[in-house]
């Protein structure tokens, strides 16, 4: 996660919790590697002592001061104290009864975390309470479902009325096709996921999406209102009145984890595994092989279209929307009609729609005017505002553009991830060096990029825009390619350099 926000590394000093958990899991000798070695897997003793001379910035968090956040609807980073969530609710008049309560998924799905949220169960369970939505739970892995399943934390969220899902990602990334609303209609729900964005649970844009922790996920599920309290307020039932107290959680297993490879298929000796042929039906749009995509030509990119200038948060689930479309991940042609479905158009402030120039401007999806650019033998540009590409590393989100004619990416500023993948994919990621010319950008440009011969790390690329009126703005952009990803770019895509090799 810290990648997304612009990190270059994230690291967790080593500490006992660490090395317990390896044990756990049957790596005996890597723990016991990292603690031969945990002088160099430590803070510096310097920068420890005073980290302020060694980085730009220092934040230090007391954590037994911190009072559970609440995040959403429709962004993550939303987030506000439980106790402030009520009122906000009221203010802005979100729907206060909750049709659904999820937790698991692989983000919050650890035993600890599965024990807390069946502690907070347990105390409704005495006191007679039932879920009042949905209550979903998603096990992280086998191991996970097989421990829990064991040790009984996953009885007693049935008990409430939880119902269990497979180990998969399940409603976290869309793959959730609910029948209790209609598509269009406003509804909360509440989830332990990492990432909330419209329509991302469900496919339904109107759903508002709000994250916490699993136990108050739990909580709230037994109340079944947004506006709860679980830390001050009770529920009462026919007279009786639960209270609920603080919720705990063995960290590990007591009895170490139950096994958790059944779907486990060993790996044929690669002199077999080379032998094997894959056969394609030769219609399916499930499967589609893939062919690599076309080095770079030496030219400069001339006159490259606006496929879209996208306004606000464009994330790769607006890039390349998941949930009903994950089934075709594996046919590139038929997945890349999703293309910008969520995106929102800067020019018309519309989700998923363009104007097609080879139609004389008539609207269409991005796709289809994608696809009808490159059968013209027109190259294209998407604009983007703030973090273009946040969210998940959705590969497809990179590769789908790069298949329907993208040549580059222009943007105030990209996610680390997503900037990365693109380069992958050899499209040309590019930031304004001053984001207002972001602003001189029209519907209808011509986007000309300069001098990409001479492209290395620290060069600046300059691009010429075009107007209506023959009119033109030189612009300034900047990159962070390095040696290495110029020469995935030259080469097509990093997978054709490596294939080079």
């Amino acid at each position: 996660m810290g990648a997304e926000l612009g990190a270059t590394a994230s690291v967790f000093p080593l500490d006992e919790r660490m090395a317990s958990y390896l044990k756990m899991t049957n790596r005996e000798d890597i723990a016991a590697l990292a603690e031969k070695y945990k002088e160099f897997l430590v803070a510096d003793p310097e920068a420890e002592k005073d980290p302020k001379k060694f980085y730009d910035e220092v934040i230090e968090i007391d954590l037994s001061t911190l009072e559970p956040m609440v995040a959403g609807p429709h962004t993550p980073d939303l987030a506000r104290p439980l106790s402030q969530l009520a009122k906000e609710v009221k203010e802005k008049g979100y729907p206060v009864e909750l049709k659904a309560a999820l937790i698991g998924s692989c983000t919050n799905s650890s035993y600890e975390d599965i024990g807390r949220a069946a502690h907070v169960a347990a105390q409704a369970k005495k006191a007679g309470f039932k879920a009042k939505c949905y209550f979903l739970i998603t096990p992280g892995s086998d191991q996970i479902q097989n421990t829990i399943k064991r040790d009984g934390q996953l009885e007693t969220l049935e008990a409430i009325g939880g119902t269990v899902l497979a180990n998969a990602c399940g409603p976290c990334i869309g793959q959730w096709k609910r029948d209790d609303i209609k598509k269009g209609e406003q509804n909360s729900i509440i989830n332990s996921f990492n990432r909330n964005f419209p329509a991302r649970n469900d496919g339904n844009a109107e759903t508002l999406s709000f994250i916490a922790s699993p136990e108050i996920v739990t909580a709230l599920a037994i109340a079944g209102r947004l506006d709860f309290n679980p830390m001050t307020d009770p529920l009462v039932l026919n007279g009786k009145e639960l209270k609920f107290v603080p919720p705990t959680g063995d960290e590990l297993p007591r009895n170490g984890y139950a096994g958790g490879e059944e779907g486990f298929i060993a790996p044929l000796p690669l002199r077999e595994s080379k032998k094997i042929e894959v056969a394609i039906r030769e219609k399916s749009e499930r499967l589609q092989r893939l062919v690599p995509f076309a080095a770079w030509d030496g030219k400069d990119f001339e006159n490259l279209v606006v496929l879209l200038k996208a306004k606000g948060k464009c994330t790769t689930d607006h890039i390349s929307p998941a949930g009903p479309w994950l089934k075709y991940r594996g046919h590139l042609d038929k997945i890349s009609d999703n293309l910008f479905l969520g995106a929102k158009n800067a020019f018309t402030d519309a989700l998923g729609t363009v104007k097609n120039w080879t139609k004389n401007g008539a609207v269409t999806s991005p796709a289809e005017a994608a696809r009808d650019y490159k059968k013209n033998g027109l190259d294209w540009a998407a604009v983007g505002d703030e973090n273009y590409g946040e969210g998940s590393s959705r590969e497809h989100a990179a590769m789908s553009p790069r298949f329907l004619g993208c040549k580059a990416v222009i943007a105030k500023s990209f996610a680390r991830i997503h900037e990365t993948n693109l380069k992958k994919q050899g499209v040309l990621p590019l930031k304004f060096k001053n984001a207002q010319d972001y602003d001189k950008i029209k519907e209808n440009d011509k986007l000309t990029i300069k001098s990409l011969k001479d492209l290395a790390p620290g060069r600046p690329v300059f691009m010429i825009v075009t107007h209506a009126d023959d009119s033109k703005d030189a612009i300034e952009l900047i990159h962070s390619f390095t040696e290495e990803q110029v020469a995935w770019f030259k080469a097509g895509s990093a997978l054709n350099l490596m294939k080079g090799k």
